[in-house]
């Protein structure tokens, strides 16, 4: 499979098979690409950076031992998530089925969404400027449901795009009732 915009071979990375109620038989789950690791790394990093800057500028102009705890913290939690990160990414998976949408994601803590066709609202594309810079992008599903936590993160644009039209075809196709 290769990259549409820039002919280069998509980096997909498989979704992990989580068992139970997480993993019904007969389904093949689809996962996302890896530069998602990298946005929430990014993001990660753009988030400790203050903290981590700070603490260590507090503690060299006051001389005070204990405020090195602040960046010593930030570089831990920072060390947590450049492990955890890629667990989650790789736990994320969608399915098309023939009624309906599955969506998992969790490493501790699991989830698996079913959207029924029928029940689609609408479906919405999104990328900031971090997911435009590394060719990623983010499928909104609304349902009538406000609890409902229907997206997919760090699709490739192009499979983001086709997600989202035959989503909203199947949608609008059970709302006819076709």
């Amino acid at each position: 499979m290769t990259d549409h915009a820039s002919d280069h071979p998509v980096d997909r990375v498989p979704a992990t098979a989580p068992s139970g109620p997480f993993d019904p038989p007969g389904v093949t789950w689809q996962g996302v690409s890896s530069r998602l690791v990298t946005a929430r790394l990014v993001t990660v990093a753009i988030s400790l950076l203050v903290p981590f800057v700070l603490g260590a500028v507090f503690a060299l102009v006051f001389s005070l031992v204990w405020l090195w705890t602040i960046p010593a913290v930030a570089l831990v939690i920072g060390i947590w998530c450049a492990v955890v990160v890629p667990r989650q990414v790789r736990a994320i998976g969608y399915a098309e089925r023939d009624e309906d949408l599955l969506i998992r994601k969790g490493v501790m803590f699991r989830s698996l969404v079913v959207v029924p066709y029928g029940r689609m609202q609408y479906v919405d594309v999104q990328a900031g400027p971090l997911a435009r810079k590394l060719r990623i992008a983010q499928v909104q599903l609304h349902t009538a449901s406000p609890a409902t936590d229907a997206s997919i993160e760090g699709l490739e644009p192009a499979e983001a795009e086709r997600l989202r039209d035959r989503l909203a075809s199947r949608g609008e196709a059970r709302l006819a009732g076709l």
